[in-house]
């Protein structure tokens, strides 16, 4: 597993590319960080969006860190 360096506090709005198409998706935009419930904790989850459908997925941002599955701007 290749891995990158994310600042997690600037993902919001951040453009990401799966190598893999999801559901014959490639483009995706994240679209929501969640808060975590207790302020000193790290942010845990993301919610990331289909460009052409809109579809919404929730996952750990973690896996975006992945880049043998994600590539980060729109390639």
């Amino acid at each position: 597993m290749t891995t990158r360096r994310i600042n997690p506090s600037k993902l919001l709005h951040s453009k990401w590319t799966a190598v893999q198409p999801r559901e014959r998706q490639r483009h995706f935009i994240v679209t929501r960080v969640y808060a975590p419930e207790v302020e000193s904790d790290p942010i845990s989850q993301i919610d990331l969006q289909a460009v052409l459908t809109r579809r919404t997925w929730t996952l750990d941002w973690r896996e975006l860190l992945d880049a043998e599955c994600w590539l980060q701007g729109w390639q």
